[in-house]
């Protein structure tokens, strides 16, 4: 599962990980009021899952109000490499004086974690492998062992850092590693990791990549969830309604995108962010939620799904079948709402069916 960035920061701060301060925003007015807050001069940045966003226009600096306005107004709506920006991340500037590169993977041919390290950041790492493969340091971490005080100073002395900041580079790749193994990531990438004129370090960017498997074990995301290879995004409260409608949706002739369990009470925020994570994968054509309200009420996922398209813009169609708590509540928020491209059904059967139809 891909974090946007400022996502992968608030996941990095919350490990002690330097970061800008900042806050999301989903249209102009929330742009503004960030920025307010923040003080000038400030960074409009968009929030897609994907690289190179300020060589095509997705990152602005503003020294005022108007300068936000207008920075916001273009980038909310953008298209960056097909993916449309629906939030911006309004950031404080910061004062740059180096900038490197940090990042941390899973390598499954060596079976252990990879941590590289360059003093060329702010460029594109694959570019820098191949023109100066030297200027990458890495080793890889022994799992039994972890990351330790020399592997941090090895990685800072091959890579070529600045002498008075050998140390603290070493601090903020162990807090990065601590951060990998803790939240159970595939990938954490820091470019820039920037050296400010102070000699302070922080993370100005962040790429993150949790694992779906293991989000069971991290309930306090909210939900469960696990990717799986077809093109239907599911959605249901419960386990053993999840593993139902996947069964069904298969006997149907459609295959799974995802395992996405909800969980029970689920409230109209959780079901925003359902979308959110279902969405991020490209493959989705279209989406089954299914859901039995007894804890959870019905109402509460209209009115999350329908939270969902005023912040997301879906462009995949929905099929949607409320039974139980409130369910009645429930079809009339969406029929009133009247989103583009959401079909409501009765039965899981008809669901299954119907979302399969519009899948192909």
């Amino acid at each position: 599962m891909d974090l946007l960035e400022y996502q992968g920061k608030q996941l990095l701060a919350r490990h002690g990980v330097p970061v800008p301060s900042g806050k999301p925003a989903v249209s102009v007015v929330e742009a503004v009021a960030a920025a307010e807050e923040i003080g000038y001069p400030c960074v409009v940045k968009a929030q897609v899952q994907i690289g190179g966003r300020g060589k095509l226009g997705g990152i602005k600096v503003a020294a005022n109000r108007e300068e936000v306005e207008e920075h916001a107004g273009n980038i909310l709506g953008m298209d960056i490499k097909g993916l449309t920006v629906h939030e911006v991340w309004i950031e404080q500037a910061s004062d740059i004086a180096s900038e490197y590169y940090a990042s941390i993977v899973f390598d499954r041919s060596a079976k252990s974690s990879l941590v590289m390290l360059s003093t060329k950041g702010g460029m594109d790492i694959e570019a820098v492998a191949d023109e100066d493969p030297d200027a990458i340091a890495h080793l890889h971490v022994d799992p039994l062992l972890g990351f330790q005080d020399f592997h941090g100073r090895r990685l800072a002395f091959d890579a070529g850092v600045d002498a008075d900041v050998i140390r603290p580079i070493g601090d903020m790749l162990a807090k990065l590693y601590a951060t990998y193994v803790e939240e159970e990531a595939l990938l954490i990438e820091v470019n820039p990791l920037i050296i400010t004129s102070d000699r302070e370090i922080k993370a100005l960017d962040a790429k993150v990549t949790l694992d779906g498997n293991a989000l069971y074990r991290h309930p306090e995301r909210g939900l469960t969830y696990v990717k799986l290879d077809g093109n239907i995004g599911i959605l249901g409260n419960g386990a053993g309604l999840v593993m139902s409608t996947l069964d069904v949706v298969a006997q149907a002739g459609g295959a799974p995108a995802n395992f996405l369990d909800a969980g029970g009470g689920s409230k109209a925020e959780a079901i925003t962010s359902a979308v959110e994570v279902i969405l991020s994968d490209t493959k989705v054509t279209a989406v089954l939620f299914n859901i039995f309200g007894g804890i959870t009420r019905c109402d509460e996922v209209a009115k999350g799904l329908i939270e969902a398209f005023a912040t997301i813009n879906p462009t995949v169609p929905f099929v949607v079948r409320l039974d139980g708590t409130n369910d009645i509540a429930g079809r009339e928020l969406l029929a009133e709402a009247n989103l583009p491209n959401v079909h409501t059904v009765a039965t899981m059967l008809e669901a299954a069916e119907k979302v399969v139809e519009l899948a192909s």
